[in-house]
């Protein structure tokens, strides 16, 4: 080999990898997606008096948010796991981190102005990058990552403490009563759940992920791309469906 080709060699084995992308994840991160822009649309239907439900009390409803918040929790997770997988540059991820932490600060903004008393403080953009920070270290320890999990999961749903309603505690959990808000995730249980997400994405790389992958030979293209863009499209879904509502009805 030529001392040119030994170079490049050298240099490519240098050079860190790009996070790797999973159809199938992609897909079903894109299935959540679509599952959360039909809550809305009800959820803003309700808003405007076409819809009558009560989205904080109906079991049918509340089923339906803590399934949707549960998939892109558990989706978390297990793209934490790819991310340290891939070698993902302290950079990027930080990077990453930042633009998930601008983005929440732009919704919570957003809902004081359209909902000042119940603005959202503390939603599922704000909970994502606060687990991301908390859930990293357990990436290379899965079985730890599953207990603490399971048991993060049932603390939060199970232990009720007055103080953890004050306000500046709210993003805890644990409280007594849901605080007056239009979105509320807070660390318990929902860490645990990202903790299980750990788990199962290094449970499927074990396996080559090869028990998603009939999701990733079927699913379509737009859905792919969906869950690819999750975030760009959750900052504007809500304002494109609330905008499109105001003309039609």
């Amino acid at each position: 080999m030529s001392h040119r080709k030994q170079g490049n060699a050298r240099i490519r084995e240098a050079t860190p990898t790009a996070p790797a992308r999973l159809t199938a994840v992609d897909a079903l991160r894109g299935a959540a997606v679509c599952a959360m822009i039909a809550y809305h649309f009800c959820f803003d239907l309700n808003w405007f008096g076409v819809l009558h439900a009560d989205f904080n009390r109906d079991a049918l409803w509340l089923s339906l948010r803590a399934i949707i918040v549960s998939s892109f929790m558990l989706l978390v997770g297990m793209s934490l796991v790819l991310a340290r997988q891939a070698g993902i540059s302290t950079t990027r991820y930080w990077r990453r981190i930042a633009l998930i932490v601008a983005c929440a600060l732009l919704v919570t903004a957003g809902s004081y102005a359209a909902f000042p008393k119940t603005f959202i403080a503390f939603g599922i953009l704000h909970c994502i990058a606060a687990v991301s920070l908390l859930a990293w270290p357990l990436t290379r320890h899965s079985f730890v990552a599953l207990i603490a999990g399971m048991a993060i999961v049932a603390i939060g749903l199970q232990v009720r403490l007055p103080l953890f309603d004050t306000p500046w505690l709210n993003w805890i959990g644990l409280m007594t009563h849901k605080p007056a808000t239009e979105d509320y995730v807070p660390i318990f249980p929902w860490l645990g759940v990202v903790l299980i997400g750990i788990w199962a994405g290094a449970w499927l790389s074990g396996k080559g992920f090869q028990p998603l992958q009939p999701v990733a030979r079927f699913a379509p293209a737009w859905l792919t791309w969906l869950g690819r863009h999750s975030l760009l499209v959750y900052m504007v879904h809500q304002p494109v469906l609330l905008g499109i509502m105001r003309v039609v009805l």
